[in-house]
């Protein structure tokens, strides 16, 4: 079994193919995905998709780089959370790379998904794209270490992962990490231990290795497992077993029906 731990099913690159997209997951050994959110005027859309298919979870959040609409706040974050297929918090984080000038806004809005996830007692999932520094001292400042979560996507260096290893958080790779010119985050998941691993996609965006370039879809998630084996010398069916474990271990809310 496989799980895409992050992914846009609601997008209209894959929403408008949703059972073709299921399908797919399942003939690829993946079991299930868990769609994050980006803003809170499409989460209604995501959350329904979700209901519809027992594939799927949940998370409520709105993207740092989202810079209309509405702008959240912890009670409104909280009440959406509190759904049994609403599993964590997010996507949220801080981007650098897109954005420029005063960025307050966006490391206040960081710290409202923080204290959210307090209150809500549910992980964090985290996105951080040049902003390292700024990302792991809000969590250190707003103590994200007594809720956990997963640092989404991972780009960063051995140093960074450490740091956020060392708060109690995951760290997950996308299908970047099959990419050819990937040469240090390559390493980064040969030594992450593989007990704070998972795998995602991103999807519809980062498709890996043999598909890069076109639409991404969760089904892919097994290339990125198929990498990581690679990388660190071990069989497929070893990344898949520690990952979904790991998981579920994270997203604690999230009910398995396999495991049932």
């Amino acid at each position: 079994m496989l799980v895409d731990s992050h992914c846009h099913l609601d997008f209209p690159e894959l929403s408008g193919r949703i059972d073709q997209v299921i399908d797919s997951m399942t003939c690829n050994r993946v079991e299930y995905a868990l769609c994050a959110g980006v803003t809170l005027e499409r989460f209604p859309v995501m959350l329904a998709l979700v209901e519809s298919h027992p594939q799927l979870f949940a998370a409520v959040g709105v993207h740092p780089d989202t810079q209309q609409g509405v702008d959240p706040d912890v009670a409104t974050l909280v009440k959406l959370a509190d759904h049994p297929k609403v599993v964590a918090i997010g996507e949220t984080g801080l981007d650098y790379f897109r954005i420029e000038g005063d960025l307050e806004w966006q490391r206040e809005r960081f710290r409202t998904h923080i204290r959210a996830a307090h209150q809500a007692r549910k992980p964090l999932i985290i996105h951080t794209r040049a902003a390292a520094a700024d990302t792991l001292r809000l969590m250190r400042e707003e103590r994200a270490d007594e809720i956990g979560g997963v640092i989404h996507c991972f780009t960063e260096s051995m140093e960074i992962a450490e740091a956020a290893m060392a708060m109690g958080f995951y760290i997950s790779f996308s299908g970047i990490v099959s990419f050819k010119n990937a040469r240090e985050l390559k390493e980064v998941a040969r030594r992450i231990p593989l007990d704070r691993m998972l795998v995602e996609t991103d999807s519809p965006y980062l498709a890996p290795l043999p598909h890069r370039g076109k639409t991404n879809e969760p089904a892919y998630v097994l290339h990125v497992a198929e990498e990581i084996a690679r990388l660190r010398g071990i069989s497929l069916e070893e990344v898949a077993e520690v990952t979904s474990r790991n998981f579920f271990r994270l997203f604690q809310s999230a009910s398995p029906i396999a495991m049932q």
